[in-house]
């Protein structure tokens, strides 16, 4: 038996209360979607993967095809949700003014800012952060992280949780591979020995390696709602 301090018993429960409602919010949220019939990407990395320009280049990839709304979270500015909407997205952005994640209810909040009635994909572009996002549900259909090579092979290991949430991975700027000293099966390897079922693509949103695979992916998923 494990005897806590009480101010440590009531900081678990202060914890478990906050990921309870968000969980509850999430379920709500993921029932306006289905109403809808959106499928929604929760769109996670560190600052700097690339998650933008991928978004920049679906907007072109997909137009007149696909209707893409964004909601773009960031701790300040609204620069990120400038640049995809003159991409021809549809963009709303959430500044948390501090906090490191998007939680269902920020994007619950943000929802009246898209018209959800004519989009078929709703894109939630996490904050830059490669810890506390993936521990928040916000009614998505899949989680996709981004890691770009130029980070490392490490990340996996030092980051494990979310490779096990997330349900792809994107592998960016792999077009830089020639230049660094990362092993990207080192990358894959890790990852799916921490999640076995992770789909994976590598990919170069200036190069344009790995996109159609990455587009006909979103596509199916699409197809499905």
């Amino acid at each position: 038996m494990h005897i806590f301090p009480k101010e440590r018993t009531l900081r678990v429960a202060v914890v478990k209360n906050i990921l309870d409602a968000n969980t509850r919010i999430a379920q709500e949220n993921r029932k306006l979607f289905d109403t809808h019939g959106l499928t929604v990407i929760n769109l996670m990395s560190s600052p700097g993967a690339g998650k933008t320009t991928l978004l920049e280049q679906m907007g072109a990839r997909f137009e007149g095809e696909l209707k893409i709304g964004v909601i773009e979270g960031d701790i300040q500015t609204s620069l990120d949700a400038e640049r995809v909407a003159a991409a021809g997205l549809e963009a709303v952005q959430i500044e948390t003014d501090g906090a490191c994640h998007l939680d269902a209810n920020m994007v619950q909040n943000a929802l009246s800012g898209l018209n959800l009635d004519t989009l078929d994909l709703v894109v939630v572009e996490n904050v830059g952060n490669l810890v506390c996002p993936a521990e928040f549900k916000i009614g998505e259909d899949c989680k996709v992280m981004m890691l770009s090579v130029t980070e490392g092979d490490d990340k996996p290991y030092k980051y494990p949780l979310m490779f096990k949430e997330s349900n792809v991975l994107l592998i960016s700027k792999v077009d830089l591979l020639p230049y660094l000293h990362c092993d990207i099966e080192k990358i894959k390897e890790a990852a799916r020995s921490i999640n076995p079922d992770l789909i994976i693509f590598e990919i170069s949103a200036y190069s344009g390696q790995g996109l159609d695979d990455w587009h006909s992916w979103i596509q199916e998923q699409t197809a499905k709602k």
